[in-house]
């Protein structure tokens, strides 16, 4: 790359490089990216990841989110905080309004209870089989009912690891 923009063949033109689930590289991932954050031209890096401490993969070392100590100590590490229920509703509406499709109260607030105990991807993954669920009824709008029985149908990714968990023969 850089003999090309030696040569004015190419041209680099910095940006931003976000890099979700960040835990999953490997060191070679991450050596790479610590010698391009010394280039003139470096991108701001943004790295998302919602692990605590984990082993780096493709190596023996455990470090806070799977990233080498190294690369760490360059980093701001921006503090977040859990969505409460209602903020998760508020996220769960727009969402709901984003894709046309309508929910009452009741449905939403049930969906904000669900995204406080499991995820508030799962409670936005329910939304497409509820409406499906309430079309089929002959409804346009979802309704808390159509919110329950989706959660009976579905697993969410904690429930169903508890359940492989306490199932003979699943985990071994």
């Amino acid at each position: 790359v850089n003999r090309y923009i030696d040569q004015g063949v190419a041209e680099l033109v910095p940006g931003v490089l976000f890099v979700d689930e960040v835990h999953m590289l490997d060191i070679e991932c991450f050596t790479y990216l610590n010698k391009s954050l010394e280039s003139t031209l470096s991108p701001i890096v943004v790295f998302a990841t919602n692990r605590g401490v984990c082993q780096i993969r493709g190596t023996d070392v455990l470090a806070p989110h799977g990233i080498p100590v190294d690369l760490l100590d360059r980093m701001l590490i921006v503090r977040t905080m859990p969505y409460s229920r209602e903020e998760m509703m508020q996220i769960i509406s727009i969402r709901a309004s984003v894709e046309g499709i309508e929910l009452d109260e009741d449905a939403l607030g049930l969906m904000g209870e669900i995204g406080s105990r499991a995820s508030l991807r799962y409670a936005v993954q329910m939304l497409t089989p509820a409406r499906i669920l309430a079309e089929t009824t002959g409804r346009t709008k979802i309704q808390r009912s159509d919110i329950m029985e989706v959660d009976k149908l579905f697993f969410d990714g904690k429930a169903s690891a508890k359940f492989l968990a306490t199932s003979e023969g699943y985990m071994k």
